[in-house]
């Protein structure tokens, strides 16, 4: 008789229980937990963070480069919960590690080249497209305007490398158990994160971090709206909560509108609800506005009865959201979004604009990577754009890059864009085309919300952004296998 799961099971469980049985197994159990006590009672949570990290970093490691999938889920983990860590008083450069993580299976993409060679991942328009946006901001260091050539490091390291891991994810990424595995961690940390949004809304911001906001009159001044703390859940800021909640909420509902079994869309349509609803918390407007750009496409992409219907019912939801009267300071916020001329941040944004607009126009190549914000700051702080707020993606690439590279990065998008949806039409099975139609929806929002917002430059939504790219790419590879396996069948 054949064995079942449920026979291996109970032998993997037998074999466990033999070695836990074992004295000195236990004796070696117990020492490490007693010194990891006496370690963080002495030196408190960073020291017994740092002896947790010294006795699993080398099997993590180990599997990241063996495992590459398991690589992308740990990268997916502490990007989520990178600042998360950071607020419980852990002073250990994290980032560094983020930075690590990705340069191991940047590793590993190398080594495996060595025995299973595929440089087709380096071919087509996006390829084509990522590798001339990644040459022009290397080329930057040779910018005659700019100000700092340190600035330039700092920001081309992060630059590269994240784009870099688009290779790396369309080449690690070859079967659809990856593509399911993938975006079920993506949506249960957005779903996690969701949650500690109503926990920050409800319940409170704990009082450590609530000291650290108070202490800066600038971080007052940007959260504290309206007798309102703008909440920013796991993340660095309320953006990146509310980008990322966008995202999470259009995975569901392309998912909800797919070929998935009907209990697995009555929790996805609580998820959507959870995560659209928390968005509200964050008082961010330029998130507001994506759902419903993104449902546009997504009826135009997917046009029939049914969605003709339900986008009908959306616009008539949100047209009664937008003009309803309230008293509930998330939803007021929500509705100036859909009235800008009435915000004053966003017509502040039109005068910096305008007034930067004859700095990018005779600057073809920009004033240099890390002119503005905090590297701009840091090395070139009495610099012409220094202290210039871009409040927006394609300002602050126009800015540091010049118009040459504001044409680069829009054509990066549409090449993008224009490739996720001639792969969606291509695409016969009917799963793959549901992966590459949700990825799509990702890329469009990230592209709408990168205006107002810098949308593509912190953890997670950046390496997100790269991550949905390698997949619809991945979907429309996996698709022409199966297609070419059900012909050689036949």
């Amino acid at each position: 008789m054949k064995p079942t799961r449920k026979d291996d099971f109970r032998r993997k469980w037998r074999g466990y229980s033999e070695w836990l049985d074992n004295p000195l197994w236990l004796a070696f159990i117990s020492g490490v937990g007693l010194f990891l006590g006496v370690a963080t009672v002495k030196g408190g949570i960073t020291v017994g963070a740092l002896a947790i990290v010294a006795m699993v970093g080398l099997p993590v490691v180990y599997a990241m480069l063996v495992f590459p999938v398991f690589g992308i889920i740990c990268l997916l983990l502490l990007a989520y919960f990178l600042f998360y860590i950071f607020r419980l008083g852990v002073s250990f450069p994290l980032g560094t590690v983020l930075d690590g993580m990705q340069a191991f299976l940047l590793l590993g993409f190398l080594l495996r080249q060595r025995t299973s060679p595929d440089w087709s991942v380096f071919k087509g328009p996006v390829a084509t497209a990522i590798l001339i946006w990644i040459g022009y901001n290397i080329l930057q260091v040779i910018n005659p305007t700019a100000e700092s050539r340190l600035a330039w490091v700092y920001t081309v390291r992060t630059i590269a490398v994240i784009t870099l891991m688009y290779f790396v994810f369309l080449y690690q990424i070859r079967t659809l158990k990856q593509i399911r595995l993938i975006l079920f961690v993506w949506l249960i940390l957005s779903f996690v994160a969701a949650l500690y949004a109503y926990k920050q809304e409800y319940i409170g911001i704990p009082a450590s971090e609530m000291a650290t906001l108070e202490s800066d009159p600038l971080t007052v001044s940007l959260l504290f709206i309206d007798g309102h703390w703008r909440k920013y859940s796991i993340f660095s800021d309320p953006v990146e909560f509310s980008y990322n909640m966008v995202l999470g909420s259009l995975l569901c509902i392309v998912f909800l509108i797919g070929p998935i079994a009907r209990w697995k869309k009555g929790i996805l349509a609580v998820m959507l609800a959870l995560m659209a609803h928390s968005m509200l918390f964050s008082g961010t407007r330029g998130a507001y506005v994506l759902i419903p750009a993104a449902l546009v496409l997504l009826a135009i992409l997917k046009f029939s009865r049914n969605i003709l219907i339900g986008s009908l019912i959306a616009a008539v939801f949100f047209v009664g959201l937008i003009f309803m009267p309230t008293s509930n300071p998330s939803i007021a916020r929500f509705q100036t979004a859909f009235r800008p001329g009435d915000d004053a941040s966003y017509n502040v944004r039109k005068m910096n604009q305008e007034r930067i607009r004859p700095f990018i126009l005779s600057h073809p190549m920009g004033g240099g990577l890390g002119a503005t914000g905090m590297w701009g700051v840091r090395f070139a702080p009495h610099s012409y754009l220094a202290n210039f707020p871009p409040d927006s993606g394609y300002v602050r690439v126009a800015v540091e890059t010049g118009w040459i590279g504001l044409f680069l990065i829009c054509m990066l998008i549409f090449v993008f864009l224009s490739s996720g949806i001639n792969s969606y039409y291509l695409i016969q099975n009917p799963e793959l085309k549901m992966y590459c139609l949700a990825m799509v929806m990702v890329l469009f929002a990230l592209n709408i919300g990168n205006f107002p917002q810098e949308a593509l430059v912190q953890y997670p939504n950046n390496i997100l952004f790269y991550l949905a790219i390698a997949i619809v790419q991945a979907c429309y590879r996996l698709d022409v296998q199966l297609a070419r396996q059900e012909l050689g069948a036949n």
